[in-house]
């Protein structure tokens, strides 16, 4: 399984997300509360650009007229005919027993575990003859 940077935190602040092409595939990655959640950008119930939808949470009533906002910017509701997915699991509202949206592992990690030192630039010999620059190599 490969590894792909995507953005740096600061890019995507809690409440916001960002579509990202990765290997041939269009991904959206959402900053929930500052935890990081990725989906696929492909609705499975009609192929719409799902993450370009609404981020929103979940009314609950235990009663009629009870309602209440739960779970505020958890949820994705598809632009095309309103399917909501839950952005942690991906799993459908609408259909939760048979549709789910994909999901990937995220991670934040630090730069300098990306890119540990020393670095070693590679060198040649170069040297000057009758006024040529002569390489090499």
């Amino acid at each position: 399984m490969a590894r792909h940077v995507v953005a740096p935190v600061s890019e995507i602040a809690p409440g916001t997300s960002k579509i990202v092409d990765v290997a041939g595939r269009s991904i959206g990655i959402f900053n929930v509360k500052g935890e990081f959640y990725a989906l696929i950008n492909r609705c499975p119930h009609e192929g719409a650009p799902l993450c370009i939808g609404f981020v929103l949470g979940r009314f609950t009533a235990d009663r009629p007229g009870a309602y209440r906002l739960e779970r505020h910017g958890e949820m994705l509701r598809c632009p095309w005919h309103g399917w909501e997915f839950d952005i942690k699991t991906g799993q459908s509202w609408c259909h939760p027993e048979s549709v789910k949206a994909r999901t990937y592992n995220v991670e934040v990690v630090p730069g300098e575990a990306l890119a540990k030192g020393p670095f070693v630039a590679e060198t040649v010999p170069v040297a000057v003859e009758q006024n040529y620059v002569v390489l090499d190599l």
